[in-house]
This record gives structure tokens, C-alpha cells and sequence, in this order.
């Protein structure tokens, strides 16, 4: 027996959320959730590629985190869900920076600015950062409109701290410096 992957439940634009809304694919709930979604490929590219056992084990945390994170937004607090569903809460961020701190403690400081770049993790890492901080912006205009908890926008604050650090833990257990940026004068 086999289960199709297509349902044509979403050929009229419209999409189901958790508990059986259905709302348009242009809702402002599925873009956050879905750039959640995109970030978390990246971190499965990023996971591809050579990575210090630490970070390693550290990205297969924050995957499924962010597979959380998306069933969180995809599930609305209002009407309050008759299932159990897996939320982000503080124990995510804290665990966020303690690896930020650890990496803190680790890395020369940095005294310019720096450029994606270095190893190819690294600069995966970079383009993983600028999509959190684009889900981090679709989560705020969700939440001008929803409430969506307290700790979803902080995590997504967080955990773009933490890719810029990873990036540089990555360059540095290489042995490859982190490209400056040198503007022209």
C-alpha cells in the first residue's frame, strides 16, 4: 500500500494549520513559519559539511528544534489546541547561550567586521543567519497580529547570535581566519 504525497487539499491556495484552520498560503503565519522551514534546510546543508563533533552534535539540537519551532507557529494559541503540542520555551534559549558563551570564551575578540566567508561551512553558516533574520522578521509581524507566546522572536534573536559565533568556531577549528572587511577609502 502506498500514501501519496499530494492531497490537492491546497490547490485553491489555501493551507491547513494545526487543528484544522485553513487559511491562504500568502498568510502571514505560513511565510514565518515557512522561512523556518528554509532555515532549517540550510542547517541541514551546513550539517553536510565538516563540523567540529561539538557543533555537530549541537546543529542536530537545533534542527529539531526549529521542526518544534514551525509546529509551534503552525499551531495558534486562540483558540487553544485540544492536543499537546511542543512549544519553544526558555530551555531553548538558555541552551542557545551557553553554547554562544562557550563559544565567546573560545574566539579572539573581534576588533573589525567581518565578511561571510572562510570555510564552506562557515559561509553556509552566513546564509543560515541572514534567514533567521528574515524568520525573525516574519515572526514579529506575526506577533503585530497574533500572539504567538514570548519566547518564539526571542529564541529567533538568539539563535542568529549563535550562527554568527558558529560560523566563527567553524573558520577557527579549520585553522581559516574570518575575512575582514576592509572598506576602500
Amino acid at each position: 500500500m502506498s500514501t501519496r504525497i499530494y492531497t490537492k487539499t491546497g490547490d485553491d491556495g489555501t493551507t491547513g494549520l494545526f487543528g484544522g484552520t485553513r487559511v491562504r498560503k500568502d498568510n502571514v503565519r505560513i511565510d514565518a513559519y515557512g522561512t523556518v522551514d528554509e532555515l532549517n534546510s540550510i542547517i541541514g546543508v551546513v550539517r553536510t559539511c565538516a563540523l567540529p563533533e561539538e557543533i555537530a552534535t549541537q546543529f542536530a539540537l537545533i534542527s529539531s528544534a526549529l521542526f518544534t519551532l514551525g509546529a509551534d507557529l503552525a499551531t495558534p494559541l486562540d483558540p487553544p489546541p485540544v492536543y499537546d503540542i511542543p512549544r519553544i520555551g526558555m530551555e531553548h534559549i538558555e541552551e542557545l547561550e551557553g553554547w554562544i558563551d562557550r563559544f565567546d570564551g573560545m574566539l579572539e575578540p573581534l576588533k573589525v567586521f567581518i565578511l561571510p566567508g572562510g570555510t564552506v561551512a562557515a559561509a553556509h553558516l552566513h546564509v543560515a543567519r541572514t534567514v533567521c533574520r528574515r524568520a525573525e522578521r516574519c515572526v514579529v509581524t506575526l506577533a503585530t497580529h497574533e500572539d504567538i507566546g514570548s519566547f518564539v522572536v526571542r529564541y529567533l534573536n538568539r539563535l542568529s547570535d549563535y550562527l554568527f559565533m558558529a560560523a566563527r568556531a567553524v573558520n577557527a577549528s579549520a585553522g581559516v581566519e574570518d575575512v575582514p572587511w576592509k572598506p576602500k577609502t
